[in-house]
């Protein structure tokens, strides 16, 4: 799997940017425009993010997508907007937050899928702490990141609970399952 580098810079440049889009949100309803060419080559290549909003510890919103499509430092900014005022499970984040929210951003590689027979097989094959997976069957779709092992550490429960963010049954099994994994950096706000 390919790896991402970001330089300490890089990582601040795109934190600076996600609480800028914002800012900008709650001032103009739209996120902040970016000018691609100011940042470095790595920042303008496609990338694939998601950003997380947390106030003491607390989900406040988290968007992204599984695909790069666009450049990378315009991917966060568009997310850090979506997350704040668009993520569907909370309300739009208000001026009296800003100074609150906490920003992480979750670079992903790109996914790769996962062959195995069974559910027991693919169980011995994630990595836990290590992978996001992508779970699909159907129409069902749902994905979690690294990050979520965090509070869902065993394999079972992790697959499970994936599962079941895919609108499917915890114990759902049919040979239509496909599964893919990535990786991600992260980073936040300190």
């Amino acid at each position: 799997m390919a790896l991402i580098y970001l330089t300490d810079e890089q990582r601040s440049q795109l934190l600076q940017v996600a609480r800028k889009s914002i800012h900008e949100g709650c001032e103009k309803n739209a996120p902040l425009p970016v000018d691609v060419k100011k940042f470095e080559a790595a920042l303008q290549n496609k990338g694939a993010s998601f950003v997380t909003l947390k106030i003491e510890e607390a989900l406040r919103g988290c968007i992204g997508t599984l695909e790069a499509s666009r450049p990378l430092v315009q991917d966060v900014s568009s997310h850090a907007f979506a997350a704040a005022f668009t993520d569907p499970r909370f309300s739009p984040v208000t001026r009296d937050e800003l100074e609150l929210i906490t920003i992480s951003i979750s670079v992903l590689t790109p996914a790769e899928k996962i062959e195995f027979k069974d559910e027991l097989d693919l169980l011995e094959k994630i990595n836990p702490g290590v992978d996001g997976l992508i779970l699909e069957a159907g129409r069902y779709r749902g994905t979690f990141l690294p990050a979520v092992w965090k509070s869902l550490p065993e394999k079972i429960d992790f697959l499970q609970q994936l599962k079941r963010k895919a609108g499917l049954p915890e114990n759902y099994w049919s040979e239509e399952i496909s599964v893919s994994r990535y990786h991600t950096v992260e980073f936040a706000e300190s």
